[in-house]
């Protein structure tokens, strides 16, 4: 079974970081990706950042660009999501999800085959 384990949310003051965590279990990756997404109180799911298995390559959404990053520990199958400079705008419920297809756009959220329970970050002004 598949588990997709998301930690380090919390409340922290507009220019304050966080870090987040998702651990995968019960999967291997070799191809496809790992992505956060976020969704705030009446507002859609957005694509935060993803990282790609195979080549470590990143990419992240406009709103959030040159404040977060995301990295990966592969052999605890592990990615991490670091959130500097936070503002109160970036308050949402943040997803970790994975795609072990490969070959498929993970700006998306409907391409992705697991998702984690969510962690809340909330930032104070």
């Amino acid at each position: 079974q598949v588990q997709l384990v998301e930690s380090g949310g919390g409340l922290v003051q507009a220019g304050g970081s966080l870090r987040l965590s998702c651990a995968a279990s019960g999967v291997t990756f070799s191809s496809g990706g790992m992505g956060w997404f976020r969704q705030a109180p009446g507002k859609e799911r957005e694509f935060v950042a993803v990282i790609i298995w195979s080549v470590g390559a990143t990419y992240y959404g406009d709103s959030v660009k040159g404040r977060f990053t995301i990295s990966r520990d592969n052999g605890k199958n592990t990615v991490a999501l670091q959130m500097n400079s936070l503002k109160p705008d970036d308050t949402a419920v943040y997803y970790c999800a994975a795609d072990r297809t490969g070959g498929r756009d993970l700006r998306y959220s409907g391409n992705y085959d697991y998702w984690g329970q969510g962690t809340q970050v909330t930032v104070s002004s």
